[in-house]
């Protein structure tokens, strides 16, 4: 049903499920409470903790993008490409919707909504398996959907939880190839290694965020304090906060001063190499030595892998071997750095004098996001609903045949 439904009708149910959040927001902001105190109790991180809490101004928000993917163009139907060959027959390749789509993720309500949405309007049925963390959010926000999407005709199990809290609910999806379309892991690096090793069913791999910036010699440095302490700062707890920030030696003197007086105003803890030791020292920062680990290391907290270079190619160099592949950024005011930059650079996401922030789906204008791909097959950076669509050949002829 969900594949045939018109842009009005899923349009229509979207408001209607934006409309019913922000009428029980306060009903869900008060169970997601006892899950934050349940959180805290278990000695949850802060990091954690703040991706989990919901308060009627983030419940606002989850209904406001639910609204902005209404709004959107429905990819459904969508002709990627159309041409007749030499024989007449007519080929057109559309777009068309996964099926259902799996999600499992972490401590994030707010993916509950998202997934929800844009399964709905891209014609997929979401089959969601949050933690047990957020079992009582999940559930009262799908319970909102869902009697949503009854009353507005449609079938409620268009969004549905996967039942159980245990590991086993967990591998039934895993495994429940021909069932489930696709599998979109979000979380840390453990879960989604589980679920890329262990799935039978096609799965979209989401990738951890150990993203860098890099301060050129031709940066403003202006600029580059406002990106740095932006990318770093504005919120530690999500995938595109920078984790590591590589500066030319040439003009280390000049721009480390006043960058660390900021991330020590933020209370950031630098984990720097010998040439940032003496910067640090100076500015009396909170410093330790930088290890592999540290270089390696999506921190969800205000710590900062932080190393001084000579060149752009050695940040570069830097990079390749240490990126996850999500997201990198380059402060500079020349044009050929940030070239060769972008050139030499295979992540989902490339800044040029932009923070690490910007990689999201509601920044880069599709409403919400199902998740962000590290991998290179199907989807890449930001997913939204092209991303959750696959396509059919329709081939028209006049009683052709091959000969």
């Amino acid at each position: 049903m969900l594949r045939t439904l018109n842009r009005n009708a899923k349009d229509a149910a979207l408001h209607a499920m934006a409309d019913a959040l922000v009428d029980q927001a306060d009903r869900i902001v008060s169970v997601n409470a006892d899950d934050v105190v349940r959180a805290r109790g278990n000695g949850t991180s802060e990091a954690i903790i703040d991706r989990l809490t919901l308060t009627p101004d983030r419940v606002g928000a989850i209904a406001d993008a639910l609204r902005d993917v209404a709004a959107l163009p429905d990819p459904v139907g969508e002709v990627v490409r159309g041409y007749s060959v030499p024989n007449g027959l007519r080929i057109r390749q559309v777009r068309v919707p996964l099926g259902v789509v799996g999600m499992i993720y972490e401590a994030r309500p707010n993916v509950t909504v998202d997934a929800a949405g844009l399964c709905l309007k891209s014609g997929n049925a979401a089959l969601l398996r949050g933690s047990s963390s957020a079992a009582a959010s999940n559930a009262v926000l799908t319970d909102v959907m869902r009697e949503a999407l009854v009353a507005c005709g449609l079938p409620a199990d268009a969004v549905q939880l996967v039942p159980g809290d245990s590991h086993e609910s967990v591998k039934h999806l895993m495994t429940a190839r021909g069932l489930v379309d696709v599998l979109i892991p979000r979380g840390g690096e453990s879960l989604i290694r589980s679920v890329v090793e262990n799935s039978t069913v096609p799965v979209i791999e989401t990738g951890v965020g150990n993203c860098h910036v890099y301060v050129d010699r031709d940066a403003d440095l202006d600029k580059a304090v406002a990106i740095v302490m932006n990318s770093k700062a504005q919120r530690v707890s999500v995938c595109n906060a920078a984790e590591t920030l590589l500066v030319h030696a040439e003009i280390a003197d000049a721009f480390l001063p006043r960058l660390l007086a900021a991330l020590r105003e933020a209370g950031v803890t630098i984990h720097g190499d010998e040439r940032f030791a003496l910067h640090a020292t100076s500015a009396g920062i909170k410093f330790a030595e930088v290890t592999d680990e540290d270089w390696a290391a999506e921190y969800y907290s205000l710590d900062l892998a932080a190393g001084i270079v000579d060149d752009i190619d050695a940040a570069i160099a830097h990079i390749q071997r240490w990126s996850s592949g999500h997201t990198e950024a380059i402060v500079t005011d020349s044009q050929s750095a940030a070239q060769h930059f972008i050139a030499h650079i295979d992540s989902a996401a490339v800044m040029v004098n932009a923070s690490t922030r910007f990689t999201d789906g509601g920044e880069f204008g599709f409403g919400a996001e199902i998740g962000i791909s590290t991998q290179k097959l199907h989807a890449r950076g930001p997913m939204g609903l092209t991303e959750l669509t696959t396509t059919t050949f329709i081939v028209t002829g006049d009683g052709h045949i091959r000969t």
